[in-house]
């Protein structure tokens, strides 16, 4: 049987494997590439203002991404709990993408506008104050730390390397922006407009 010579060579089996596995890839693949579903904005989406990029990054620094999903999949479960679920157009600007799959913590994908922004200082302070039963720890430095102001600038004119339409306004005002804010300001700020452009369509 054909069969029995493909199982008994090793050589063709990981031929005939690596073959296989490369046209399922392509069909699962490059059709997303070519969507427009998947590869344009959502009406409305712009890029991250100075305060929130930076606030952004200090959410990875702090690797809140690894205890919090930004990512709300099309199930009922979780419509019901965190709101509309996540599309593709309203993440073409992220780089990079922070969807996570691990929920120690809630997924945020839609938690702008949820709490006050005095709410969320409290909880990044002593999480214990506002969720007492949290076991999230506290992020007091960030009251105290300024925002780096020098590489702002520089940190839109590279993601506009690679799509982000950043104006040449929005890289020459990026310093002046967070010119004396503290961390906790703008991971605030990050956090106040994750999803708010789909929550007002649920």
């Amino acid at each position: 049987m054909k069969h029995d010579a493909v199982e008994k060579n090793i050589g063709l089996m990981i031929v005939l494997i690596i073959v296989a596995l490369s046209f399922g890839t392509l069909v699962e693949l490059l059709p997303l590439m070519f969507s427009k579903q998947t590869n344009e904005p959502i009406a409305g989406l712009k890029p991250l203002p100075a305060l929130e990029l930076e606030g952004r990054d200090i959410y990875i620094r702090e690797g809140c991404n690894t205890c919090h999903s930004q990512m709300i999949r099309p199930l009922r479960a979780e419509t019901e709990r965190y709101g509309h679920y996540t599309v593709a157009g309203e993440l073409v600007y992220n780089h990079p993408f922070l969807w996570g799959s691990k929920r120690t913590g809630p997924d945020l994908a839609r938690v702008g506008k949820r709490y006050t922004d005095a709410w969320h200082r409290a909880h990044l302070l002593n999480p214990r104050d506002v969720v007492p039963e949290s076991n999230m720890p506290g992020f007091p430095w960030l009251f105290d730390n300024e925002v780096n102001s020098a590489k702002t600038g520089k940190k839109m004119a590279a993601l506009r390397m690679v799509g982000v339409p950043y104006t040449d306004e929005d890289i020459a005002g990026a310093a002046a922006a967070v010119e004396g804010k503290k961390e906790i300001d703008a991971l605030v700020a990050y956090l106040q407009q994750l999803g708010t452009l789909l929550q007002a369509r649920r």
